[in-house]
């Protein structure tokens, strides 16, 4: 039975597992590895410290299908909406510039729904916490090195974390990358942000009408989302969530600052936005250094292998493009390459 490491439990990652497990059934030992506390990457909910409050959306909103990714994809959708993992999206986004056809998606439980769901599908051995620092080719094997210590061996290994950390792995990697391979990804671009959650009390009722809204007149904020009325979850008694995201721009200024130091300035700016907010009752900050794919890998198939055997492939947004239906493509490709090297 092979043994196959994915690393990164974001959603290329959980998609790529799910595919595996389905493809391959028992013939295949699938471990995923994440140096976070748990799933979801780009597409993590985070929960209050507080249990009165909603969770909240730090990374990705919603999900956006276009006519030909609806079409292309519906097995993926048609699969998720069965099970309530999706639903339309309702709420009034407010500057929301919608494309055609388009229709828009949003998770009831959280957009790390998406994620867990795969994941269970998938049947993976999971572990968190568990950063990759290193990646030694062992004749027919790779052995995988941790932060932490200690290491474990592989016949294939499936990189899905940003393209810089991917960049930064000691060991082998780095001379096994041809000329033209660490040119490509040395050109991959992300923008930076951070994201700000407001939790409040059951009492605090949120009196705007939209459940989100795109911000053009703030040099610092560009959206604003009433994260449980985005996501239809206003039951159960629990108080209201804000989720704020900052401009590219901005993130690019304060990207070296610490979050604690930077939350106080945007808090600053919604409050300007938003006079007479209530108190939260508790306030996460999140800064993402690699939030969206500016420049992906050019003339991608939607990974790339950099050794044939043992099998090492790099996949995720940056080898397709930065939405949901770009790294379904993504986990697609990768599959088709490990079907071909796990199956005699």
């Amino acid at each position: 039975m092979s043994r196959v490491l994915i690393v990164g439990a974001g959603l290329t990652g959980s998609l790529c597992a799910c595919l595996l497990r389905r493809e391959l059934q028992n013939k295949v030992q699938i471990v995923v590895w994440d140096k976070a506390r748990g799933s979801g990457g780009r597409m993590s909910t985070s929960r209050s410290p507080d249990p009165s409050s909603h969770s909240a959306d730090l990374g990705a909103q919603y999900i956006t299908a276009t006519p030909a990714y609806a079409k292309s994809h519906h097995s993926f959708y048609s699969e998720l909406l069965s099970s309530g993992v999706l639903q339309p999206l309702h709420g009034l986004i407010e500057g929301l510039k919608q494309k055609d056809d388009s229709k828009n998606y949003v998770t009831p439980l959280g957009m790390s729904s998406v994620v867990k769901h795969f994941l269970s599908e998938s049947g993976a051995d999971l572990f968190f916490e568990h950063h990759v620092t290193g990646l030694y080719r062992r004749g027919a094997s790779w052995e995988v090195e941790r932060k932490a210590g200690g290491s474990e061996t592989f016949d294939a290994v499936v990189l899905t974390m940003p393209v810089p950390q991917i960049l930064q792995l000691q060991g082998d990697l780095g001379h096994l990358l041809s000329v033209q391979q660490r040119q490509k990804l040395d050109g991959v671009e992300y923008s930076s942000r951070f994201a700000v959650a407001l939790f409040f009390s059951p009492d605090v009722v949120l009196s705007f009408p939209w459940a989100a809204r795109y911000v053009t007149d703030s040099p610092c904020i560009r959206y604003i989302a009433v994260d449980s009325r985005k996501r239809k979850a206003d039951a159960a008694g629990l108080g209201p969530s804000l989720v704020i995201h900052t401009s590219v721009q901005f993130g690019l200024e304060h990207l070296e600052r610490d979050k604690e130091d930077v939350q106080p300035i945007i808090l600053q700016e919604l409050h300007k936005l938003l006079p007479g907010l209530p108190q939260p009752i508790s306030i996460k900050c999140q800064k993402w250094r690699y939030s969206q794919v500016l420049t992906s890998v050019p003339d991608c198939p939607g990974h790339m292998t950099i050794v044939n055997l043992p099998l090492l492939i790099c996949g995720g947004d940056a080898f397709s493009h930065s939405n949901f239906d770009g790294c379904v493509e993504s986990a697609l490709s990768m599959l088709s390459v490990l079907k071909d090297s796990l199956t005699p």
